[in-house]
């Protein structure tokens, strides 16, 4: 095994995937008591993607894969780990990454989900940079896909309009810290969770309590508050481990849950606004697809580029929240 001080995680591809199927505000007001200013002024919120029927998170997952290969000139049998963060997944088993693997020919691959709700990207990407480091793994496809509109109570108003489907990825290669000749790279995570907040997010169902899958449940003000606060030390963490200031970051990249959570964090953190990554308004809250999708964007419209700076947290049901650090 080789020695994990030489070993670090590198960002050689990422990749995105948003289902055709566009439903705006102005929809959701011809079925709703709610209107295009009402959720505007709330989240920040102009629209969101949904799923086609028959279109399910692991199609989503995979074809945002597809992409991360290639964009990284990566053969699938390359890959050596895949994991898929979702809340969503096709089938209680087995794990909706093993339908990933097959589907994208990642046949030399270990396959696994990751259930943190939103922070469920953070969790993944810290999970396949300690396998990376630890030399268990070269390569990894790490990936965010949720169908959101499947746990969804279309009749309230306070969540249905909040969420949207999409899946992200970004592909993982090991380098060695003298083969870079800089600090390239994953350079820490930051994982916390905390079981008493459960009864502030989650989803009134599953195999084990009623037998149902249940819809998504939120007490939105408690959520809020903890999430500026939280948010906030967890990033003041990844930038006190790394002898940071916030002005040394070159790209914001929080979960895209609501716009103005994101507002309150980076002014909390005195972070610029024009730093920060926002695809709320296009994509609504795709979970643990949010922070790929939206760093999918920010590459595409060459915003984050190499040696960039970028900073991702998210909180999420749970609860559970995370940061990461990575030079691109």
């Amino acid at each position: 095994m080789s020695n994990n001080k030489l070993r670090r995680s590198v960002v050689v591809g990422c990749g995105g995937y948003l289902p055709k199927n566009i439903l705006t505000n102005e929809d959701l007001a011809e079925q709703l008591e709610t209107s295009d200013d009402w959720i505007k002024a709330r989240s920040g919120i102009e629209k969101r993607h949904i799923a086609a029927p028959g279109e399910l998170t692991s199609d989503l997952a995979a074809a945002a894969a597809d992409v991360s290969l290639k964009s990284a000139g990566m053969h699938p049998k390359d890959i050596d780990l895949v994991i898929v963060a979702t809340s969503t997944p096709d089938h209680t088993f087995p794990a909706t990454a093993t339908t990933v693997q097959a589907k994208v020919g990642a046949n030399n691959a270990m396959a696994f989900d990751i259930a943190a709700v939103c922070s469920g990207f953070v969790y993944a990407l810290a999970t396949a940079d300690n396998f990376i480091k630890s030399g268990q793994v070269n390569n990894a496809l790490v990936i965010g896909a949720e169908t959101n509109s499947r746990i969804l109570d279309w009749n309230d108003r306070g969540t249905c309009v909040l969420f949207g489907d999409g899946a992200g990825s970004i592909l993982l290669s090991n380098e060695s810290v003298e083969s870079l000749g800089s600090d390239r790279g994953i350079l820490s995570t930051h994982l916390h969770s905390d079981g008493r907040l459960h009864d502030l997010l989650y989803v009134d169902g599953g195999p084990s309590t009623t037998g149902t899958v249940g819809c998504i449940r939120m007490e939105g003000k408690e959520v809020f508050r903890h999430a500026v606060v939280k948010m906030s030390e967890v990033v003041t963490e990844a930038l006190v481990h790394n002898n940071l200031l916030a002005a040394d970051i070159d790209w914001f990249v929080p979960h895209q849950a609501n716009k103005r959570i994101i507002d309150g964090t980076a002014k909390k953190l005195g972070i610029n606004t024009e730093r920060v990554i926002v695809t709320i308004d296009k994509h609504a809250n795709t979970s643990a697809a949010s922070i790929p999708l939206a760093i999918w964007e920010a590459v595409c419209d060459k915003k984050i580029e190499k040696h960039d700076l970028v900073l991702v947290e998210a909180l999420g049901g749970g609860m559970t929240w995370g940061s990461g650090l990575i030079r691109w």
